[in-house]
């Protein structure tokens, strides 16, 4: 033992205890007597409670107790608890000294007597857990304040399952969009709001699956309201894990998004009718440009064939050769009317037409087209009102359209042909037609039909699914161009393996036009003429001044509209003008009116390829058509000059 080391004073068991419990500042630890007078005071007390030991011993401890709590009994309710349990524990709020409050958890524990069983006090320990009841306050409040954002949200569906799919929860947004009420809903598999087709092929469990093992699952489908309607929705399902990762249910939020969807699948509707219209109208032109320049071809071929022949000699052989010749140059001429047609430049000549009575009467010609094995049947509504149309091209377009049935239906087939009258607004939203009344003249066949990329293209020139030889691909087209340029329109439905239906839209011809005048094959003669022709096209300008020159009549020509104007400052006395309307720089209808200027009477002629939109007084002006022949000349001169 060693004699420097400091000597520690001799303690009983009580000072040691007395001295340890007044050590422990984070707890209040004091005792009171059987009634609750407070007997003894440690450090801790004194540091959350505010008073010193002396300030506080021999006062009730009910002091620390809110009025409402001493009001209510509770400080005896405590020691009465402790009592006859053994041990009195809780939490309240308490008062400081200073009166601020503080939350607090109590125990109390009596003191019994072991010899005598005799209650000798109480020994209370309070610890002081005002931040952790803070922190819940405001957790609570947080996840009040959740529940009823949550709650008040009604564009979504947001609700919780649990682990095995089971609805826990419901919000106000879930019950709008699915229809079912809290109490119908929490507790049901969420699968119910899935469609049978992907309840049966496990779409709930796999959502569910993706959900659990990536932790998020996110697609768009179909679901099922509580009425059985259908809705299309956007779906979020979040796992939902524990600290130690166990797997507690999923979060889950749905949107109806139907409107969306249906307003992006009319909006692409929409660009696709637009980027389809474009390629037609851009397919028209260039189609139109050709038929032009293949009509100025055709002109010079017909007109050289016409003028050879007259002045060979009388020779079979040479005959048949021209015959052949001047057949191949008129099928071109129907190619190119066909062309003209699509891209609606074809001349119309425009009167009012009964369907029923114009099927009627091409029937005997349909039927030997068709062929035995096509049974044709028709059925037209009654009081049928008129169409405004061209007779022969509306006759052409039906028989173009009942040809391509009988082509579907290799083995034979019926071919039905119907018309009733229809609005504007009848028309299917992707095909939007103008106000007004329309007949409707429908072709169904029950052949082979079209599949969604044959459909697409069916009525772009060119295009056919016949054999090389075996079609030109331009009878669709022509049908469109026609109805297109008549104010009306082309539709086509069909189904692989069912068949197909064309319906050709025509305006109703509420004021009915008069019927085409028929056109005389004598035309009385004319005296000799001084004669302007004007062309671009160099093998277009001489071969219509041989023409005009064989009838006798004497011809000025000029390549262009300001070399027509010279050589008519020069020669006043010319007593007709022939010329093309589809000049660069100065055009037919720009030249005409500068000679109308110069003399109002003058007659003058618009020579085309096709029909162009003309404004003002040149409509007025008679139109040759190319490609024309000698005996178009003779009746266009002729009727001009009388």
């Amino acid at each position: 033992m060693l004699e420097n080391a400091p000597k520690i004073p001799l303690m009983n068991e009580e000072q040691r205890f007395r001295l340890l419990i007044d050590a422990v500042v984070d707890y209040a630890i004091y005792m009171t007597d059987p009634s609750g007078i407070i007997t003894s005071w440690n450090s801790g007390a004194r540091r959350f409670k505010g008073y010193e030991e002396a300030e506080i011993l021999g006062q009730h401890f009910s002091r620390f107790y809110t009025d409402q709590d001493r009001a209510a009994g509770l400080p005896q309710r405590a020691l009465d608890t402790a009592v006859h349990e053994g041990r009195f524990e809780g939490e309240g709020w308490r008062v400081r000294k200073d009166g601020t409050l503080f939350w607090s958890h109590v125990v109390i524990d009596p003191i019994i007597d072991s010899q005598s069983g005799t209650l000798l006090g109480f020994a209370k320990i309070t610890r002081d857990l005002t931040d952790r009841k803070m922190a819940e306050e405001t957790l609570k409040q947080s996840e009040q304040q959740f529940r009823l954002l949550v709650q008040s949200v009604t564009d979504y569906a947001i609700y919780m399952l649990d682990p095995q799919g089971q609805v826990t929860n419901w919000n106000l947004g879930a019950q709008r969009i699915k229809g079912y009420l809290p109490a119908e809903a929490i507790g049901q598999h969420f699968s119910m709001f899935y469609t049978p087709e992907d309840r049966d092929t496990g779409e709930p469990q796999r959502a569910l699956s993706i959900a659990a093992s990536e932790g998020r699952f996110e697609k768009k489908g179909w679901r099922m309201r509580k009425d059985g309607t259908r809705f299309m929705a956007h779906v979020v399902i979040d796992a939902i894990r524990s600290d130690t990762g166990m797997l507690l249910g999923f979060a889950k939020i749905t949107r109806d998004i139907t409107d969306v969807t249906q307003a992006q699948q009319a909006l692409e509707q929409a660009r696709e009718a637009l980027f389809q219209s474009q390629k037609l109208q851009a397919i028209g032109q260039l189609t139109g440009g050709i038929a032009h320049d293949f009509n100025n071809l055709l002109t010079v071929i017909l007109g050289n064939l016409e003028i050879v022949r007259k002045r060979m000699p009388n020779e079979p052989k040479l005959t048949q050769l021209l015959d052949n010749a001047t057949q191949g140059a008129l099928r071109g001429v129907s190619l190119t009317q066909r062309m003209l047609a699509f891209a609606r430049r074809q001349k119309l000549t425009y009167e009012s037409v009964e369907l029923s009575a114009l099927v009627k009467g091409i029937s005997g010609l349909l039927q030997s087209s068709l062929g035995p094995s096509i049974h044709v049947q028709t059925r037209f509504a009654e009081a049928l009102s008129p169409v405004l149309a061209d007779v022969n091209q509306l006759e052409l377009a039906i028989l173009n359209l009942a040809t391509n049935a009988r082509d579907a239906m290799p083995h034979g087939g019926q071919l039905m042909i119907t018309a009733d009258e229809r609005q504007g607004s009848d028309a299917a939203p992707d095909k939007p037609m103008a106000p007004g009344r329309y007949i409707c003249l429908a072709i169904t066949d029950e052949g082979e039909g079209m599949d969604e990329a044959t459909l697409a293209s069916a009525v772009d020139p060119f295009f056919t699914t016949k054999g090389v030889g075996k079609g030109t691909g331009l009878g669709l087209s022509m049908v469109h161009g026609l109805a297109e340029q008549l104010g009306g329109r082309l539709m086509l439905s069909s189904q692989k393996g069912v068949g197909t239906t064309a319906q050709l839209w025509l305006p109703v011809a509420d004021n009915p036009a008069p019927g085409k005048a028929s056109i005389q094959e004598t035309t009385p003669p004319v005296d000799e003429l001084k004669v302007l022709v004007v062309d671009d096209d160099s093998l277009v300008l001489t071969s219509t001044r041989l023409l005009i020159e064989d009838l006798g009549h004497r011809v000025l020509s000029a390549p262009s509209g300001a070399q027509a104007l010279e050589l008519y400052e020069i020669n006043p006395d010319i007593d007709l003008v022939i010329t093309d309307m589809a000049m660069p720089q100065m055009d037919g209808a720009q030249l005409a009116k500068l000679l109308r200027d110069r003399q109002p009477t003058l007659p003058i002629i618009l020579a085309t390829g096709y029909a162009e939109r003309l404004e003002g007084f040149a409509t007025q002006l008679p139109r040759l058509i190319k490609p024309f022949k000698q005996i178009d000349l003779v009746q266009i001169i002729g009727q001009t000059m009388k």
